[in-house]
């Protein structure tokens, strides 16, 4: 006998689509500005700029598309929905990061082995344009990327758009009054390093959750014996609990009760999935009831003891 206990989400999808809207419209405007302004001021800094925020424009296309075909109903072939969707999308713009960020210490390299003169007060002039656009972009999408890891992925995007034009600021200044032209690569390297640390972030968050690892707020040997603490329960086993995407996390489990009547079992159950739902804000269960411990070698094949690892 099982049990599925699905709670309406809330997800609230367009609320995650307007700042991604907002934040693609504010990237294509400067990643546009970047690329003139690069080739007017010879500025190579500038127009690799451009080249990572189009990157980016690219890669909120893709978030903002995910969301809308996550949005749709599960069907009798998905029956989870499209949810996993947002996930792959988050996973290939971390990709893409690490990808931009292994790409502008490339640049960063070569341009240390040959700096080249640019037109610093243009450069200066583009980028303070582009540090402020940036600004409003990671404005619009702060508070969604502590919510979902999609909007987390684009969020880092602008972030590091930020860091880019701020660096090209602080280059254009030293250039302007040293003509210290090393300075320029030097910053690039730096911005390079601190986009691959988000992006690392963002590949293991995403590939974890690709996994169906634990989710990390869950401590599934305490989940446990508190699940077999409660009322009527003798044992909680063969537990499994994984991440559907965002906010959206499932538990299958057996559990053993003593051998009565069905009312008796349902009002167990209920405790169960509430108490999964308000402590641990697990929103889809599956219980298997049984009077009988199962047999390891059969039945629970895949069950599983947590470890202190």
């Amino acid at each position: 006998m099982e049990v599925h206990a699905h709670q309406d989400q809330g997800r609230a999808i367009g609320s995650f689509q307007k700042p991604l809207l907002i934040a693609l419209a504010i990237t294509l405007v400067v990643m546009i500005a970047e690329f003139v302004g690069g080739l007017l001021a010879n500025s190579l800094a500038l127009l690799s700029d451009a080249g990572h925020m189009l990157a980016d424009v690219l890669a909120l296309l893709l978030s903002i598309v995910a969301f809308r075909v996550s949005s749709r109903p599960p069907t009798n072939k998905t029956t989870f929905g499209f949810y996993r969707l947002e996930i792959f999308a988050a996973q290939i713009n971390g990709a893409t990061l690490v990808f931009l960020s292994l790409f502008i210490s490339y640049e960063a390299y070569l341009r240390l082995i040959h700096p080249e003169p640019v037109k610093s007060v243009l450069m200066m002039i583009i980028a303070v344009v582009g540090l402020l656009a940036n600004m409003a972009g990671v404005l619009v999408l702060h508070k969604s990327s502590r919510e979902n890891l999609n909007v987390k992925a684009a969020f880092l995007h602008i972030v590091g758009d930020l860091l880019s034009s701020a660096g090209v600021i602080i280059g254009g200044i030293i250039i302007f009054f040293t003509k210290w032209f090393i300075i320029d690569p030097i910053l690039s390297l730096m911005i390079g390093l601190i986009i691959l640390k988000g992006a690392y972030s963002v590949v293991k968050e995403t590939a974890t959750v690709l996994l169906e690892a634990v989710p990390k707020h869950i401590d599934l040997a305490k989940l446990i014996r508190e699940v077999e603490a409660m009322e009527g329960v003798k044992s909680f086993h063969d537990v499994h609990v994984w991440t559907i995407t965002s906010g959206l996390y499932a538990l299958s489990a057996h559990v053993q009760i003593q051998d009565q009547q069905i009312s008796e079992s349902a009002r167990i159950m209920e405790v169960i999935q509430e108490y999964l739902t308000q402590h641990y804000h697990i929103n889809h269960t599956t219980l298997q009831l049984e009077c009988h411990a199962c047999e390891p070698d059969r039945v629970c094949s895949l069950a599983t003891k947590p470890s202190s690892e």
